[in-house]
This record gives C-alpha cells, sequence and structure tokens, in this order.
C-alpha cells in the first residue's frame, strides 16, 4: 500500500463522497476508486459499504480510519525531517501540534510566534486531525500536543479545558428564524439541518446529539461538510441551515444570520490534549495557550 491509497480512504471516510473526495485530493474519481479497491485488496476486506446513493464505513473501516490518519502524520513527518536533515539542520528537535476542524485556529495563531521565541531550536510542525485521531497519536507518541474537542473515554492523555463553545445556526438572512436572537433545538426539529461528519468530529456530533434530546427534538442532518466554510457555502445556496460552534467563524458569513443555540447541552468545551508525561516544549505550548484562552 501506498500514500495515494491511504489519502483516498481518508479522504472518502471523512466526505462519504467518492466524486467530493476526489475534488479534496485534486484528483479524478477513477483514480481515488482504484485506489480505494487497490487498499480494499491489499487488507483483503471491504472498507466502505458502496450503494448509488451512499456511502458508509464497514466495521473495518471504523477500526483502521485512526490507524491510517497516524500513519499519513507520520509520513509527513518523516518528510520534514528529512528535508531538515538534507539541508544540514541536525540539531532541532521537532513538535508536533495536531488541531481538530472547527477549532480556534487564532487562538493557535497567536501562540505560536511566542513558543518559537521561547523554543529557538525546535521545529514546530502543525498537522490538521480529528479529536479522535489526535488521542490516537498522543498514545503512540507521534504528536506532542493536540487541540481539539472534548471527548468520553480518553484515557493516558490528558485534557484541559481551552474554551466553552456555544453551537450556532446558520440562517440566510431571508428565512423566517433569521429575525430569532436564539433558537431552540425544538425549532429545528423540522429542519433540514448541514453539519461536520462524524469521523471529523466524533465529540461534537455526540454533543449535538445530546442537545436535541435534551430539548425532545429530533436531529435532522441532510448533509455534512468538511469545513464550516462549506457549510456556509451551502446554506448560501439553499440547502438548509448549517450548524457549526463560535469558534470556528473568523468572519461573518455574508447574506447570512449567526443565532445561538439555547437550551441544556448546547456547549461543548475546546481542549488541549498533551500526554500524561509531555515535553518541556509541549508543556510551554499548553500553558501559553491556557494563559491566552483565560485573557
Amino acid at each position: 500500500m501506498d500514500r495515494i491509497e491511504l489519502e483516498a480512504f481518508v479522504a472518502v471516510a471523512e466526505e462519504l463522497h467518492f466524486g467530493r473526495a476526489a475534488e479534496r485530493l485534486h484528483r479524478g474519481q477513477p483514480t481515488v476508486s482504484d485506489a480505494v479497491r487497490r487498499l480494499e485488496t491489499a487488507l483483503g476486506g471491504r472498507l466502505f459499504h458502496r450503494t448509488s446513493r451512499r456511502v458508509a464505513l464497514t466495521g473495518l473501516g471504523e477500526e483502521l480510519l485512526p490507524d491510517a490518519r497516524a500513519a499519513l502524520a507520520q509520513l509527513h513527518r518523516f518528510q520534514q525531517r528529512g528535508r531538515a536533515l538534507a539541508a544540514g539542520d541536525r540539531t532541532r528537535t521537532s513538535l508536533v501540534v495536531a488541531h481538530a476542524e472547527y477549532t480556534d485556529h487564532q487562538l493557535l495563531l497567536r501562540c505560536l510566534p511566542r513558543l518559537r521565541e521561547r523554543c529557538p531550536d525546535v521545529m514546530i510542525v502543525p498537522e490538521a486531525m480529528p479529536t479522535t485521531a489526535q488521542v490516537t497519536a498522543l498514545r503512540a507518541e507521534t504528536i506532542g500536543l493536540g487541540i481539539g474537542w472534548a471527548t468520553d473515554g480518553v484515557s493516558g492523555v490528558r485534557a484541559r479545558v481551552l474554551s466553552t463553545e456555544r453551537f450556532v445556526a446558520l440562517v440566510p438572512a431571508t428565512h423566517p428564524l433569521a429575525a430569532h436572537a436564539e433558537l431552540s433545538t425544538a425549532e429545528l426539529s423540522t429542519t433540514g439541518l448541514l453539519t461536520w461528519p462524524h469521523q471529523i468530529n466524533s465529540g461534537l456530533c455526540d454533543r449535538l446529539l445530546a442537545a436535541f434530546h435534551s430539548g425532545g427534538a429530533d436531529l435532522r442532518i441532510i448533509r455534512t461538510a468538511g469545513s464550516v466554510h462549506d457549510i456556509a457555502a451551502h446554506v448560501a445556496a439553499g440547502t438548509g441551515i448549517g450548524i457549526t460552534v463560535g469558534s470556528a467563524l473568523d468572519h461573518q458569513p455574508p447574506g447570512l444570520r449567526v443565532i445561538p443555540l439555547t437550551g441544556p447541552s448546547t456547549t461543548a468545551d475546546q481542549v488541549v490534549l498533551t500526554p500524561d508525561a509531555p515535553s518541556r516544549t509541549a508543556a510551554a505550548l499548553r500553558d501559553l495557550l491556557l494563559d491566552a484562552s483565560a485573557g
């Protein structure tokens, strides 16, 4: 198996659509389909259930997805390290900093320059990675620190809360609900919603589901999107109402209203994740993040 096969598997698993996965990878759909088939042949099992209408992970696919993400991250670090050595830099250590989609990237951007001042000999390698994959990578010691969302059942990893973020709805300005200052889950129970895939943010999905259950409402997701910008684009196109977290929005989407949800469980904790015994550099970045979020 090779990198193309792993990238195809992860992209299809996160998009649950071969066409969107191909667009994301800037490859033709037949190339992505062939790569997935080659990987399935090498593994001896199916990774996806495929029908004419939907794509879903099999049990094997769900089990192997975190390993595939970790393998791609390790390959990226291998390339970074190899380039540094080829350039004659044999003294610098590295810190891989993983960050999940929908987290507050501005917070990380404010802290990284200060970390470079404190630890000038450390190569800092940012890496996009879902929270569940961060936990796996931290246990395997392939990353030094992660920023993600609180999730249940985490052992061997320490989580510190950076902020508590409220779920918000992205509503077209012309929609009848756009006049509301807040929205309850009951008011959204009959509306088609767009949000993130479970594979990208399982903790956020579980929290959102709990919010709707607590409010006695049905969660009707009609489409998922890999980024908040994709969600906003679909809302602007009239597909439905988007659900995200406030920290994911770095600007007011034109033509849309951002309306906070109200009721039980309508918030989620953004956390910084480290091993039980973090490196000096990881501990320094953790403390910078905690100080910046408190300020």
